[in-house]
């Protein structure tokens, strides 16, 4: 029986498991985003530290660096349904403990960095299994570029979303609903996982030492030079132009002379602006995702300059949504390039190297950031941030384009395993 059609920015969805997995994470992602811009407030109301803020992105995102790399391990080897079942309980269990901390008003600075760093150490595990798991989930291969890209899109939505709705929230009900709704979210992916028809998972046949597959996943770098350079690429944004996000709660408050609402409306309109770019991305031909990428990173560079110039809410609103059409769509370029060129046993641990990069420079990058603005201002800060997104786009611009030139004439990791399959 033949399906119906699907515009091409939608097709994806003719995937019954996809749409599933679509749906329920969208919920989640909404309650994540809505958790995220409590935490930020929380931390920024009892402080008034950017430094502290810096160090709430270090605290969940550090430990993720730390084990990122056990996490792919664990995805190459084991069903990444039972993973994802595993660490969404955990970040449910995670968000109601901060739900009633926050409703009994028993916490501090302290209590929720440490729940910070608990989701850290569960999103290890969780970012190796979930991004690879769309390969499982797309019958026609043909539909993969545009899953990912949807992915990116969903995510966006939320940040879109769930910012918006939790400056509502925390200015009506206070922190501890946002958090509990948050909870209540993670019910959505679950039910998904469950619904799935999915074929019995087959365990490798041979399972090397942790060691060992470490060692394997480093040499395949070194045999892939254009992945490596894109996970490079990746390191430099996280860690010297993505945490521009620990500054937004600053200009709200001090720059704009807002509150809470103002804060989730500069970061619903970087969402919206995020919206805009993964519809676009979801839209574009894959052989243009390199350019997309570069070209992204100087758009998100001017957007930068531009924002860190205002001293109003309303003037900052085009440059917040260039800044979210450009932030989130050379990490998603990026991932989708890799997972499209690596093999299909090293997708784990490719995707792990790339929650090691992005992990493990973001909270660097966070309290570099919070640091800076302690000293030299938050607009300073992000101006400084503006001007090397620039020339991080012209530097790598060089070397991805000759990666890509050599590529003309190599044939790719899926073309030798289709062939591979054919002859045997």
């Amino acid at each position: 029986m033949m399906q119906p059609k699907k515009s091409s920015a939608l097709r994806a969805f003719r995937n019954r498991n996809y749409a599933l997995f679509f749906y329920g994470q969208s919920i989640s992602q909404i309650g994540t985003w809505m958790q995220r811009t409590a935490v930020s407030w929380v931390i920024y109301s009892i402080s008034g530290s950017a430094y502290m803020l810096g160090l709430a992105v270090f605290a969940q995102q550090f430990p993720s660096f730390l084990f990122s790399l056990l996490g792919g391990i664990v995805s190459d080897r084991y069903s990444r349904r039972k993973i994802l079942l595993i660490t969404q309980i955990a970040s449910l269990i995670q968000s109601v403990l901060l739900a009633v901390l926050t409703l009994t008003d028993h916490y501090g600075i302290w209590e929720i960095l440490s729940l910070s760093v608990v989701l850290g150490v569960v999103n290890a595990f969780d970012a190796p299994a979930r991004q690879p798991m769309v390969h499982e989930l797309i019958s026609n291969k043909e539909d993969l570029t545009n899953a990912l890209a949807l992915n990116s899109a969903m995510v966006n939505i939320a940040r879109l979303i769930g910012p918006a709705l939790s400056g509502v929230v925390l200015q009506t009900f206070g922190a501890h609903t946002c958090f509990a709704l948050n909870a209540f979210s993670f019910l959505a992916v679950i039910a998904s996982l469950l619904l799935m028809n999915l074929p019995a998972f087959i365990p490798p046949t041979t399972k090397k030492n942790v060691l060992a597959e470490l060692s394997e996943g480093f040499r395949y770098l070194r045999q892939t030079p254009r992945i490596s350079v894109i996970i490079i690429l990746l390191m430099c944004l996280s860690l010297l132009i993505l945490p521009y996000d620990t500054l937004i709660p600053v200009f709200a408050k001090v720059i704009f002379k807002g509150d809470a609402s103002t804060f989730g409306y500069i970061a619903s309109f970087v969402g919206l602006g995020s919206i805009a770019g993964s519809f676009f991305l979801a839209s574009a031909n894959k052989k243009n995702l390199t350019n997309i990428l570069l070209i992204n990173i100087a758009i998100l560079g001017v957007g930068l300059l531009g924002f860190s110039f205002c001293s109003s809410f309303n003037w900052a609103i085009p440059f917040a949504v260039a800044i979210g059409f450009a932030s989130l769509t050379p990490v998603t370029a990026g991932l989708t390039i890799i997972q499209i060129e690596a093999a299909s046993h090293m997708r784990g641990r490719m995707m792990s190297y790339i929650a090691m990069a992005y992990f493990g420079m973001l909270p660097l990058g966070s309290l570099l950031a919070g640091t800076a603005s302690q000293k030299i201002s938050a607009p300073a800060t992000m101006l400084i941030q503006g001007c090397i997104a620039v020339i991080i786009a012209l530097i790598f611009s060089r070397y991805l384009k000759q990666e890509r030139l050599s590529k003309k004439n190599i044939i790719t990791v899926q073309e030798a395993e289709s062939l591979a399959v054919e002859k045997t």
